[in-house]
């Protein structure tokens, strides 16, 4: 076994569950938290550390939990406190740690915080939220843009003035230049800290603070027709504003409160702006997630390079992470390809840092097309028909062949994909050499080698369809070659600084312990380990 070097956190392997969607335990086409428990023994078994949880919290679900009315609470599509109490204890149990999403840019119009700050004017809790005069010709204050499609502001006819909302007029955003606002928020942390979470995922943590004078934000001069048109302009004052990183130290202190806790951030932007997000001496988010493989060009030379300026922009001693899938972007099978998918794992298992897995992704789920009578996403419904809808990467997990997948045994709140007859757990699971196998394969031999948990990384060529790259720790080495194309291709191993010894793995689970003598030859679509023959 690998040696313990960092903290839990940096050892781990996250898996991503969308909740709504992993196992409805009630009959009622809803994934729940007893349906997690129930899974928990396959969790085991896939190898993962940690689990994080998307909201669970009570919601209107206008954005399906991502506009909370009660951050205290358990929705009771979900279950009871009771359940997730008893989820947490059962996952502490078998050792793994549970992440909530946390979720303080914005609340739920019908959170009471709300209702109150719209009641009137002089409310006590209206500077809780951003509230503002309408501009001299009565419109929004200024041109800031709904993520979501409109404009970012509601007028609200009762008070006279506009409040803004980042994201759905369901979502106003919160104040976080008013103090109260930080301390009932860090107060909700420490409620769920005390009864054991092991941290938070913080909602789009980039948009806590708006700039002070609501300048209207400039016109983004690559905008494109057929792009979300929010992308009209560039959030220069609306998001990624200096004071933020005041505010992520705050809740980092917060969960330094409590032992062994863990603070991650999402955050959509480049590198050399996103590690900022690791704060002032590594006293912000200890994981600025990392969505640069999103969105990536998927060739040799795009992937170095995306490699290269992290690592390159990373501060000292700050931990690197990657990201393959989540439930705002298109599954990995069908961005880069069904057979790609199996070195796409590969590389999100060798890489230098913390992996997140997003779930289904371990049995190569695809992006389902949704009817437009079964869109449920809000931004698909106010911006439709170019591609923005994220309800083909949140469809039920698939782990049987039955009529709903096993997810339920009713008729789930998204289709099941039709696939599913074939790729689902049980199936993939007896078949020796699956993408889950591959997944359990790469994920042990992660824990393994102190090579890939801690080693450096050492870039070793991107040439055509090739991506080398060498993990290296105190004399071992193991190196990793992934062939992006579909063609078989064969290095020489004096070209490839000295590649040789034994292959560990395969991602068509079918070579290990091949001697690698002269040369390398990979498949199309085929990615190995070797273990160094000076390792």
């Amino acid at each position: 076994m690998a040696e313990s070097v960092g903290p839990w956190w940096q050892r781990g392997v996250f898996y991503q569950i969308y909740p709504r969607s992993f196992q409805d335990s009630s009959a009622d086409g809803v994934g729940d938290i007893k349906g997690i428990i129930d899974r928990l023994p396959y969790l085991l078994t896939l190898g993962v550390d940690a689990i994080w949880l998307s909201p669970i919290f009570p919601s209107p679900m206008a954005d399906f939990g991502y506009d909370i009315s009660d951050y205290s609470g358990v929705d009771p599509l979900f279950g009871t406190m009771d359940d997730l109490e008893a989820l947490l204890d059962a996952a502490h149990a078998a050792g793994l740690k549970v992440i909530l999403d946390l979720v303080p840019n914005h609340t739920s119009d019908q959170h009471p915080w709300f209702v109150e700050s719209r009641h009137s004017k002089q409310n006590p809790k209206r500077d809780w939220y951003i509230w503002r005069d309408p501009a001299l010709d009565g419109g929004p204050p200024n041109n800031w843009l709904s993520e979501f499609g409109g404009s970012a502001w509601q007028y609200d006819a009762a008070t006279g003035q506009y409040y803004y909302h980042a994201f759905l007029a369901q979502q106003p955003d919160l104040n976080w230049r008013n103090p109260a606002v930080r301390q009932a928020i860090y107060d909700v942390m420490r409620f769920w800290l005390r009864k054991g979470v092991d941290g938070f995922r913080v909602d789009v943590i980039w948009h806590l603070i708006k700039d002070a004078e609501f300048r209207d934000n400039p016109p983004n001069p690559a905008f494109r027709e057929g792009r979300p048109p929010h992308e009209r302009i560039l959030p220069i004052h609306s998001t990624d504003q200096p004071e933020v990183h005041d505010v992520i130290a705050e809740m980092r202190r917060v969960t330094e409160e409590f032992d062994s806790r863990v603070l991650i951030g999402e955050i959509y932007l480049p590198p050399e702006r996103l590690v900022a997000y690791y704060g002032k001496n590594l006293g912000g988010a200890q994981l600025p997630f990392n969505f640069a493989l999103l969105s990536a060009p998927w060739n040799a030379r795009a992937i170095e390079k995306i490699i290269h300026d992290y690592e390159a922009a990373l501060p000292p001693g700050a931990w690197p992470n990657w990201v393959l899938g989540n439930h705002d972007r298109p599954r990995v099978a069908s961005r880069v390809g069904h057979a790609q998918a199996r070195v796409a794992a590969m590389l999100l298992l060798t890489l230098r840092g913390t992996p997140t897995l997003y779930y289904g992704d371990e049995i190569g789920m695809r992006q389902v097309a949704i009817a437009p009578d079964q869109v449920r996403d809000p931004f698909e419904i106010n911006v439709p028909n170019i591609g923005v809808g994220r309800d083909g990467c949140r469809t039920p997990m698939q782990w049987d062949a039955t009529r709903y997948a096993g997810f339920s045994t009713s008729i789930p709140w998204l289709p099941v994909a039709e696939d599913s007859i074939h790729e689902n757990v049980v199936n993939l699971n007896a078949d020796a050499r699956s993408i889950l196998n591959l997944y359990k394969a790469l994920i042990g031999l992660r824990r393994k080698l102190p090579a890939l948990q801690w080693g450096d990384y050492v870039p070793v060529a991107a040439e055509g369809d090739l991506l080398i790259y060498r993990r290296e720790r105190d004399g071992g080495s193991v190196t990793i070659v992934l062939n992006l194309g579909d063609q078989p291709v064969s290095i020489a191993s004096e070209k490839m600084a000295g590649l040789g010894g034994t292959i560990l793995l395969s991602t068509f689970l079918d070579r290990e312990r091949e001697k690698i003598e002269g040369a390398v030859d990979l498949r199309g679509n085929e990615g190995v380990i070797l273990n160094d023959s000076n390792g």
